[in-house]
């Protein structure tokens, strides 16, 4: 029995198929502490989200706004006819409804100043934004006849003006309509649509005001996070948008004019320009107003790619990292002679999972360039000074140095790298492969003592 182990332990501490049998569990093993890690990202992650969540619902939330709407109430009467079964005959009820039109701008300028700021809580930062906006136009003369409704059942009486955002926390200061000689108090409505209602009181000589074409204006103060967008219901809308934020990302359906576009590190400054033939819809509906905001259009403040991302990238190469770690240090074993004990490989392989605890936790308190390149010395340090104690000399310990230096900074450029991060590690894998098997070539792969 003795003599068997012996063979076997012999065969384990000599052969190359065991060593790299054992070389490829420890790696195997190794991935479960990486897993965590990776959960621990997401942890953080989703903890950061939820506190910006918090941080942007009670300063005000994204930000979706309508121009003015015209709407009038009219009846609709219809009648039925009703069998009587005690005379045997039947007889007309008249039912009397009041439905509403909305009539859209001919003409919708906004002009939007968005000044953006930090806001912090702990470790966590949002950026959120204060939107001083003008709004200026003009509404066509009100026409029934399209709706083929009768001048006599127009309540004009009770035409009121509207307006529609997805924001009313954030709201400042009082919206006030000014239409042509009127003045119009706004006040919200209890709505069930997607977005909110803010409504005027009636419009005083309503028939007589909206019979011919009719200036409108009003000035709003908003706050708000993520984005800004509006909806372009006038049959011509002009945006211009002006910010202090140096990262915008212009989403919706449409995008602005790429000659009034500018992005630099002071902020942006865009234009949108929408004609009624861009979008499809028409300037006039009766009974009901359709959801539109699929029509919306406007600009995300986004914040770059934050360091829970960076890290969460970083971490998809660990196993790239350890594996390649523990084959130098193999290959530096079988070149040697020198036995190195599978703890020892564990130690190794902990000391590099080591290093993404150590930028998660580091990158939460300052830039990720820092906590990359600190972890990346401590893991760097650990890891040559360990190694000089098993392997002995200078040689093999400033390799192993050289080599896990290049793989951090490899994968450091692949993830500041975006349209060219698959070319760039393709590359690089391949390099690295040729160096292992340039490097390998001498070795007795057939020695089995």
């Amino acid at each position: 029995m003795k003599q068997k182990n012996g063979k076997f332990g012999n065969w384990m501490r000599n052969s190359i198929t065991a060593r790299m049998l054992v070389v490829g569990f420890l790696l195997l093993v190794l991935l479960i502490p990486l897993q965590f890690v990776k959960s621990l990202i997401i942890e953080r992650a989703s903890r950061q989200e939820a506190v910006i969540r918090e941080i942007n619902e009670k300063w005000g939330n994204e930000v979706l706004l309508s121009g003015p709407i015209v709407k009038i109430p009219y009846k609709v009467v219809s009648e039925e006819k009703i069998y009587n079964q005690k005379n045997n005959s039947y007889f007309t009820k008249r039912k009397e409804l009041v439905k509403y039109a909305y009539f859209l701008p001919d003409k919708l300028t906004i002009s939007a100043q968005v000044d953006t700021k930090p806001l912090n809580r702990s470790i966590y930062e949002s950026v959120v934004y204060s939107a001083a906006i003008d709004v200026t136009g003009n509404f066509p003369k009100i026409d029934f006849s399209v709706g083929d409704i009768l001048d006599e059942n127009i309540l004009w009486e009770k035409a009121t003006v509207l307006l529609n955002t997805s924001n009313l926390k954030g709201i400042k200061t009082t919206p006030i309509v000014n239409l042509a000689s009127e003045t119009l108090t706004m006040t919200p409505q209890y709505s069930n649509e997607n977005l909110n209602t803010i409504q005027s009181n009636y419009i005083p000589n309503a028939k007589e005001l909206l019979a011919t074409s009719h200036p409108f204006s009003f000035n709003l103060k908003i706050n708000g996070s993520e984005s800004l967008n509006f909806l372009p219901i006038g049959k011509e809308t002009d945006v211009t948008m002006k910010s202090n934020w140096h990262s915008p990302s212009f989403d919706g359906n449409f995008l602005p004019e790429d000659t009034d576009k500018e992005i630099s590190k002071d902020g942006f400054s865009a234009s949108w320009r929408i004609l009624q033939i861009n979008r499809q819809f028409e300037q006039s509906f009766f009974g009901q107003l359709p959801n539109l905001t699929t029509s919306a259009f406007g600009t995300k403040l986004i914040i770059p790619v934050d360091e829970y991302q960076k890290s969460e990238r970083t971490a998809k190469y660990g196993f790239m990292v350890i594996g390649l770690t523990l084959l130098v240090f193999l290959l530096i074993q079988l070149v040697s002679k020198i036995y190195i004990h599978p703890f020892q490989y564990v130690m190794i392989g902990l000391a590099l999972v080591m290093f993404y605890t150590l930028l998660i936790s580091i990158s939460e308190h300052s830039t990720f360039f820092k906590a990359y390149s600190i972890a990346a010395v401590a893991v760097l340090g650990l890891v040559t000074v360990y190694s000089r104690a098993i392997i002995k000399g200078f040689k093999f310990p400033m390799l192993i140095c050289a080599s896990l230096a290049s793989l951090y900074g490899f994968i450091y450029v692949i993830i500041q790298l975006e349209n060219y991060a698959l070319l760039v590690g393709s590359i690089g894998l391949f390099l690295i492969l040729s160096t292992i098997m340039f490097a390998s070539r001498n070795i007795d792969w057939n020695n089995a003592s």
